[in-house]
């Protein structure tokens, strides 16, 4: 399994780059947003990378950091959703707004990635949005900005996913829920689920 790569990039097409490694040049896949920033680097650089294999093909998709690459991963385990669909919306939603998408039940932020139609995009939502909290790169995004513009820890993050789980469990729409929780957080308020729950409901005036 290939994990990282360092090199030089030599040559550049649309979502695919080579990255030549002491001489031996690697075909890799990548986001546009990732081809985007390592047009800005010279010199060598540095890829976390996924490889693939099937019967006939070994394919290698590279990540300008681990919140990319871990949205990738996650992305892949719904279904329907391939390698090609994943490094599409990557290319348009970078990890944060992939998350706040998420969270905020936002298919349609998710559906303006290539090839990606509204169903795709709803199962990304629906299948991932009890997931994304969990995973450690992505579970600090999943508020997103939300205390001058920090990123919570993964203890905050879980109990702001256990606060919107429980808003949208008695029947609040998840982009209201999100958005009270984000409110109350910003308001002060306490750093527990019941009292987290207890703000973002008189956020909505309940």
């Amino acid at each position: 399994m290939i994990a990282q790569l360092r090199g030089t990039i030599v040559h550049t097409d649309t979502q695919l780059i080579i990255i030549d490694v002491q001489g031996v040049g690697y075909a890799v896949h990548v986001s546009g947003r990732t081809q985007g920033q390592l047009s800005a680097l010279a010199g060598d650089i540095t890829l976390l990378t996924e490889m693939q294999v099937r019967e006939d093909s070994m394919t290698l998709f590279g990540f300008i950091d681990a919140a990319e690459r871990d949205a990738f991963r996650l992305l892949i385990t719904v279904q329907g959703v391939g390698a090609k669909a994943a490094m599409a919306i990557l290319s348009v939603l970078d990890p944060n707004a992939l998350t706040e998408a998420i969270v905020a039940g936002d298919k349609a932020m998710v559906a303006r990635a290539d090839g990606v139609g509204p169903k795709i995009a709803q199962r990304v939502v629906n299948e991932l949005s009890e997931k994304i909290g969990k995973i450690p790169s992505l579970g600090g995004l999943a508020m997103g900005a939300n205390l001058a513009g920090a990123a919570p820890d993964s203890a905050d993050a879980a109990i702001q996913q256990d606060a919107l789980s429980a808003l949208v469990n008695l029947g609040y729409g998840r982009s209201e829920a999100h958005s009270a929780v984000i409110r109350a957080q910003r308001a002060g308020a306490d750093a527990s689920v019941s009292s987290l729950i207890a703000a973002a409901l008189r956020e909505m005036g309940t």
